[in-house]
């Protein structure tokens, strides 16, 4: 039976991996296969002064010790993904030398011909250093005579980044009430089921220089190794196969991507490098980690009258995603409510830690934390009901299409999709009970356990450029054939994408083979990251079989004699309409297409086409979320009890696949307000590196939750869809903290920092306690 989209299509992948079918980067095996073992600094800053790699090469087994004085390639290998002319030019080698930026950096490469061998041998190889002032946080950074992390800048300031609209000057002086705060994100790790990898063959079969890789990205990685080993592209090809998470810390090229290869060529065999946990830790880039001081106006009846936040975001060693996070933050300052007047302004720094990339939500939880704060306490201040102050502002449904008066990072204007906002933040209150719940917080007040209600609202620009595509044939078998430049790190392109495919050509999505994470398949792609597969992904599908659908319709007319237009495509089979006997099977069609005459005047044989969908700029999501919880006073505890969210998806290409996304978002919200953070000491080493003290969120942390996707179309694309991947993880952590401050809001409590650990809560509960002098 052909599926059409819209239908909770079970998930295609699901059988090959819970059935452990699935082949992920360390099931590659290749002839004569080493292995990589990296050996790492500890410390966040230093000069080496030199590598002795005697006790190592003498191990059995041991094949090379290899440092950059032997990969010099490896010098200025590891691209940014985005430059910006507003930033200072910098270079991230694949391997250090002479100095190191940050604890884990990788100084030397180990090659056995046995893992295990390899780590043994990683482990006694001397490198002597000459240890140098570090800087681990943006103040000390920014102090007068701080260490640098490159030499040759004059400071630690990357650049800056802006944007504005009204004035917040005359915004400002209009407000009847102004709340101010100083709030910080801290810094939080995707922590993906699977660490990285790479595996390289130098002389796969087809000649090529083969490299698989745990990776969003495999045509920028394809980029990279080529520029750093001087060949052409196409005699690189990456293959993303099964990932085992992704969430955007995979989403840019990192130094083992270029190092492995490098590695391979210059001892002519296959090598394999599997990252460990604790390597996971140190060495890939986690995200967060910005520094707010803000104030929000508010007239008398609520209404919003300026924003303003002045911010800085640490990006670790080195900026490789440039101002990409910090604007995406900018940019949703206003989020869903009518602004005037706004502006925000960030300071972009290096540190001596970990360099920063991106993780899900990119920019946007943070600016959803430190304006949903605000809004909480502007309407206490005003003795408002914090939904009533949301809901007069936000943005109507005919106000559409609106214009913040920013630019997104595409340099477009900011014009959000037509949506009806206040209608969808009404039904997250009805489904969420929110009068009962108020009721209920009555009734808890004097309590040891008392009740709070939180709320936040958001907007996400999805599916960027600059385009994608796809390439579809019909086989003589009847398969179909979908290759695309995305890869998949659990999103489901195997079956939503195959929906498309199958609702354009009339078949069941079990006819539809897709295949997506490999440069080999199809000459052009830019990854899965930003939200943006099914909305960019999903129309260039579209297009390319309905093109392969018009050939299949001429070849059709031909064959069994009528008119094109008359032909319809139902259960894999063509026929004429009104008259389903006389058909004939998309196999025999695509055998058919080899002799037919019209596609031979058109140019080529073959039911198969192959097109890109380049968007005009992002499309607009809007989200809300509410979550009731309670507070243990005397220990500090936090439990959740309900959890509830809507979420514009624009047109939902397979509904359970949309409540997966959100119910992952949601989940990894609940881990960054309730416990996760890597924590640095002052010389930049990592205090919880381990899952035994990174909090990731447990089961017993999360209540059932309840999700409702909305379905406003979109104007940006010919289907109507919006992104989903990172919404849900954008609104928990402001929605519980605001519920955390407003269920203590009796003992004025402020929350100022997550994560809201027992420990915090209890510190908080105690610091609002003391008299005011002592604090």
């Amino acid at each position: 039976m052909t599926a059409p989209i819209g239908l909770s299509v079970k998930r295609r992948e699901d059988r090959r991996l819970l059935t452990g079918r699935g082949h992920y980067v360390d099931d590659v095996r290749l002839p004569h296969l080493c292995h990589a073992a990296i050996v790492r600094s500890p410390h966040a800053h230093a000069r080496i002064v030199g590598v002795d790699a005697r006790r190592a090469t003498a191990l059995p087994g041991v094949l090379a010790v290899l440092t950059i004085a032997d990969l010099p390639e490896c010098a200025a290998a590891v691209p940014a993904l985005v430059t910006s002319p507003r930033f200072r030019p910098y270079v991230q080698p694949a391997i250090a030398g002479p100095k190191v930026r940050h604890a884990g950096e990788a100084v030397a490469v180990v090659v056995a011909d046995d893992v295990y061998r390899a780590a043994d041998a990683a482990e006694v190889v001397d490198v002597r250093y000459a240890v140098l002032p570090a800087v681990a946080t943006v103040e000390a950074a920014l102090a007068k005579g701080a260490a640098r992390v490159f030499d040759e800048w004059p400071d630690n300031v990357a650049g800056p980044s802006a944007g504005a609209g009204g004035d917040v000057t005359r915004g400002f002086a209009q407000a009847h009430v102004v709340v101010e705060a100083r709030l910080s994100v801290p810094r939080v790790a995707a922590m993906p089921i699977e660490p990285r990898g790479v595996v390289a063959q130098p002389d796969a079969p087809d000649g090529r220089l083969t490299v698989w890789a745990s990776t969003q990205m495999p045509f920028a990685v394809r980029s990279a190794v080529a520029a750093a080993l001087d060949l052409a592209e196409e005699q690189v090809r990456v293959i993303a196969p099964d990932v085992g998470g992704g969430f955007g810390a995979k989403g840019h090229v990192y130094p083992e991507d270029v190092l492995i290869p490098a590695v391979a060529r210059r001892l002519g065999r296959a090598v394999k490098w599997i990252e460990t946990r604790r390597e996971h830790f140190l060495a890939t880039a986690p995200d967060r980690d910005q520094h707010h001081q803000l104030r929000l106006g508010v007239a008398s009846d609520g209404a919003i009258a300026a924003i303003e936040t002045t911010f800085t975001r640490d990006g670790g060693a080195y900026p490789v995603l440039g101002d990409v996070i910090t604007l995406n933050t900018i940019n949703h300052l206003p989020g869903p409510y009518r602004v005037a007047h706004l502006k925000g302004s960030a300071v972009n720094v290096v540190t001596h830690k970990t360099f920063t990339g991106a993780y899900r939500g990119a920019g946007r939880p943070e600016v959803a934390y430190v304006l949903d704060r605000l809004l909480d306490r502007a309407a206490r201040r005003l003795g408002m009901d914090p939904a009533e102050l949301r809901r007069r502002n936000l943005i109507r449904f005919d106000e559409m299409p609106y214009t913040t008066g920013l630019r997104y990072r595409d340099g477009i204007p900011i014009v959000y999709d037509p949506a009806d906002y206040p209608a969808a933040f009404d039904r997250l209150l009805a489904r969420f009970g929110y009068d009962k719940w108020r009721a209920a917080q009555k009734g808890r007040r004097a309590s040891p356990r008392p009740i709070g209600i939180g709320l936040s609202a958001y907007l996400e620009g999805t599916g960027i450029g600059p385009f994608e595509g796809a390439d579809v044939r019909i086989d003589p078998s009847g398969m179909v054939y979908l290759q695309i430049g995305v890869s998949s790190q659990g999103q489901s392109h195997e079956t939503t994408l195959a929906q498309v495919c199958a609702a354009e050509l009339g078949v069941d999505t079990e006819r539809v083979v897709v295949v997506g994470g490999d440069t080999a398949v199809l000459g052009y792609g830019n990854g899965t990251i930003a939200s943006r597969v099914a909305a960019v992904a999903g129309p260039a599908v579209a297009r390319t079989s309905r093109e392969v659908a018009r050939k299949a319709r001429l070849v059709a007319g031909e064959l069994l004699e009528c008119a094109p237009t008359d032909v319809v495509f139902a259960d894999g089979r063509a026929h004429v309409a009104g008259m389903a006997g006389r058909s004939i099977e998309l196999g025999e069609l695509a055998r058919g297409s080899l002799r037919s005459p019209t596609l031979l005047l058109e140019g080529a044989p073959g039911l198969h086409a192959c097109a890109f969908f380049r968007p005009e700029t992002v499309t607009w999501a809007f989200g809300a979320h509410a979550c009731a919880l309670e507070v243990d006073v005397e220990t500090g505890a936090v439990r959740l009890l309900r959890y509830a969210a809507v979420h514009d998806c624009g047109r939902p290409l397979n509904p359970m696949v949309v409540e997966g996304q959100l119910h992952g978002g949601i989940v990894q919200g609940i881990g960054a307000a309730l416990g996760e953070e890597l924590i640095y000491d002052g010389g930049g080493q990592l205090l919880t590196g381990s899952l035994m003290d990174y909090g990731v969120p447990k089961a017993d942390q999360v209540p059932p939750l309840d999700v409702v996707a909305l379905d406003f179309p979109s104007t940006r694309n010919e289907m109507g869809i919006k992104g989903v991947g990172e919404s849900g993880i954008i609104s928990p952590v402001p929605a519980i903290a605001n519920a955390v401050e407003d269920a203590l809001a009796d003992r004025d409590v402020a929350i100022e920092r997550v994560p809201l650990t027992a420990a915090s809560v209890w510190e908080a509960l105690r610091s609002a306690q003391r008299p005011s002098g002592s604090r």
